[in-house]
């Protein structure tokens, strides 16, 4: 089993950047593919970016292709999601996931593992 606790969100304006990062309890997280998600008020919550538990595959939501990147460092247990040119429809709770042999998994009902999530709020 493996916990999660999700950090660095926050107030930003539009084009502006935050870090998010994602620590996972645990001695086998190089096991985990690890995943974002959002959800915004009123909304279903929807796949952001994944990383595979090797590390050496990503995947993106398109609406965040070419402003996000999901990276991790396993000696850290931890998963980043760095987010650049924010814009306000970026708005909402991020929640990291974890799924164990996962590669790069989109649906939220893939993964084991939540978080208890972060809020992102972009003004305009």
């Amino acid at each position: 089993q493996v916990q999660l606790v999700e950090s660095g969100g926050g107030l930003v304006q539009a084009g502006g950047s935050l870090r998010l990062s994602c620590a996972a309890s645990g001695r086998t997280f190089s096991r985990y593919g690890m995943g974002w998600f959002r959800q915004a008020p009123g909304k279903e919550r929807e796949f952001v970016a994944a990383i595979s538990w090797s590390g050496g595959s990503t995947n993106y939501a398109d609406s965040v292709k070419g402003r996000f990147t999901i990276s991790r460092d396993d000696a850290k247990n931890t998963v980043y999601l760095q987010m650049n040119n924010l814009k306000p429809e970026d708005t909402a709770v991020y929640y990291c996931a974890a799924v164990i042999g996962g590669i790069r998994a989109t649906m939220v009902g893939a993964y084991d593992y939540w978080g208890q999530g972060t809020q992102v709020t972009v003004s305009s």
